[in-house]
């Protein structure tokens, strides 16, 4: 959940790492990676952290690349985007259920807060992944709003089309739970059609469940029915989706 996925100048090495992490290949992308700079190795830590998050797995290998990342970061921007990730994989073992490291994703979070500025490039992933804890941890949909709208706001000035595909889904999901569906219905799709664009592979069958639940019959079979082919074509990833994907049973007669 961070870079933008574009490969700026054409550069080979990250149009090859985009294209393996995007069909959920992570360690393969993270392979390609050398750990011998502050920014080869937390972006290798990330896609290993991401990986944790699709897979529910690789979590040694995500804290070794972490403190990889870690001990070479040495200015404030790069041990802020370090405590951010240290913080987002503290957030996925708290809330896949691995094991409850809610106060460190806190903790983590909060020091990336005091290192990167508002504005700096980190800041709008920093804010998305705030507003993560805020819905998910912390059960504040108020701050979660607040916190995603800054990320969305930061990732239109940057030119994040992949951050944005995630706040929109994510401002969506919020709008849903308070019956907006027309709002709810234009994120999830603005969020759909951003990752198809990009070919962002293994997070478009999430995006066309989400969807799927704002539309009517027959719509709504057909997007989960997608969902279903590309979860399957993947690999069964990201192994979360699995519930939502679940043939819902015959009513009683």
């Amino acid at each position: 959940m961070s870079g933008n996925g574009t490969t700026a100048g054409d550069d080979p090495l990250q149009t090859a790492v985009w294209r393996l992490r995007s069909r959920a290949c992570w360690a393969d992308a993270a392979a390609l990676l050398l750990p011998a700079t502050p920014a080869a190795a937390l972006q290798r830590a990330s896609l290993l952290v991401e990986r944790c998050l699709y897979t529910e797995q690789g979590w040694e290998e995500a804290e070794d690349a972490l403190r990889t990342a870690e001990a070479l970061a040495h200015s404030d921007d790069e041990r802020g985007a370090a405590a951010c990730e240290r913080g987002y994989l503290a957030y996925a073992a708290t809330v896949l259920a691995v094991r409850d490291r809610a106060d460190e994703a806190r903790a983590a979070l909060g020091r990336a807060a005091a290192l990167v500025p508002p504005g700096a490039p980190q800041r709008a992933l920093l804010d998305f992944r705030r507003g993560l804890l805020a819905e998910n941890l912390t059960r504040s949909p108020q701050a979660a709003r607040a916190a995603y709208r800054r990320a969305h706001a930061g990732a239109t000035a940057q030119s994040d089309p992949l951050l944005l595909s995630f706040t929109w889904r994510h401002l969506a999901g919020l709008a849903l739970r308070e019956g907006e569906l027309a709002e709810a219905r234009h994120g999830f799709a603005e969020s759909l059609r951003i990752r198809e664009e990009l070919g962002y592979l293994v997070g478009t069958a999430p995006a066309l469940v989400s969807l799927a639940d704002t539309e009517t019959e027959p719509e709504a079979s057909r997007l989960r029915e997608e969902a279903r082919r590309l979860f399957r074509l993947l690999g069964g990833v990201p192994k979360w989706l699995a519930r939502q994907l679940a043939p819902t049973p015959p009513a009683a007669a």
